[in-house]
């Protein structure tokens, strides 16, 4: 009779266990092993599939291929498909080879989302940029009225191309822009007004993130910016920078004397350009970034803002805002 049951009871686990692994979307196991970069199969990822040619839906192309070292832009570019597809209201295609792009091409979208940093390293001396006709039809296709996602390992190339900075509206410039160390920090809504941040509370938050901070805005650039970060410069002193910051160069007399420090420094902003929109974020470091609700809210609102310059799409719960009874209220 014991038997009988020990039996049984094995067998109902082995059934159970099976069941109760799947609780874990696969695509959410960690990206590394051991600290090991991992890349996994394309078949354990989940898969975006295609839609019919009758769904209504706002047409996304992703311009990747290439991007620093530490930026897994194949991972993001899979999730962020998977986020934009997720809400209902986007068809999103991928091209990693935009070096003969044509506007013709890209006037088949409502929106193109750049996700390109032309380097494997800052330091490499040589970028891989496109053609002067791919850079004119990305140009013209915004300026013809088409919306543009400047998504953030964008802003790290282009500072010496005059038009490609007044398209994004900023852009990171070495010796004068830098990265504030903490990997995770506040991003302030600061227009509560604008369609892609009406409805965020006050603050979300960002992780294993980059802060970028003194960026170069372009003069002719009329930005609004809707969300920034604090650079505390209590954040530079070694034990909390770690080794990756110059105990010499960031020492606290030279951090004391540096732009953009102990200020709010725009994260998210947009722009016109012609007679398109540009929304510009740089958020966004990696696959594990995109998770995080805040996150995830701006740009799947402010992709839809581009292409439409409406938003219908809500906040995830997160980055919802909600009432605080006027007692215990600490900010106007």
């Amino acid at each position: 009779m014991k038997a009988a049951i020990f039996a049984s009871i094995a067998a109902s686990v082995a059934i159970a266990c099976p069941a109760a692994a799947q609780q874990v979307p696969v695509a959410d196991i960690p990206t590394t092993v051991e600290a090991v970069p991992y890349a996994p199969p394309e078949t354990v990822q989940r898969v975006v599939t295609p839609v019919t040619p009758q769904d209504e839906l706002l047409k996304v192309l992703i311009i990747s291929g290439e991007n620093t070292y530490e930026h897994d832009w194949t991972g993001v570019n899979n999730r962020l498909r998977t986020h934009l597809k997720d809400t209902g209201r986007f068809d999103v295609r991928v091209v990693e080879d935009f070096e003969f792009g044509t506007l013709e091409m890209l006037q088949k979208y409502d929106v193109v989302f750049l996700n390109y940093a032309s380097r494997w390293n800052y330091a490499d001396a040589e970028q891989k940029l496109w053609s002067p006709e791919a850079f004119q039809a990305l140009y013209d296709y915004v300026d013809q009225g088409g919306g543009l996602v400047a998504f953030h390992s964008s802003f790290t190339w282009g500072f010496d191309i005059p038009e490609y900075k007044r398209l994004l509206g900023a852009t990171m410039v070495p010796g004068q822009s830098r990265r504030s160390p903490p990997d995770g920090f506040r991003v302030r809504m600061t227009d509560a007004d604008h369609p892609i941040t009406r409805g965020v509370r006050r603050y979300v938050w960002s992780f294993m993130e980059d802060m970028y901070t003194n960026m170069s805005f372009a003069p002719d650039a009329n930005v609004t910016v809707l969300a920034t970060g604090f650079d505390d410069m209590k954040n530079y002193v070694p034990e909390l920078a770690g080794p990756k910051y110059d105990y010499e160069a960031y020492s606290a007399d030279n951090v004391a004397k540096m732009d953009g420090m102990n200020a709010a420094n725009p994260l998210v902003w947009v722009q016109d350009y012609g007679k398109g929109r540009v929304f510009s974020i740089t958020l966004g470091h990696g696959p594990d970034t995109l998770m995080f609700d805040g996150v995830r809210t701006l740009i799947v609102r402010g992709t839809e803002w581009a292409a439409t310059g409406e938003v219908t799409i809500p906040p995830y719960d997160k980055a919802a805002a909600y009432d605080i009874p006027e007692e215990y209220q600490t900010e106007d």
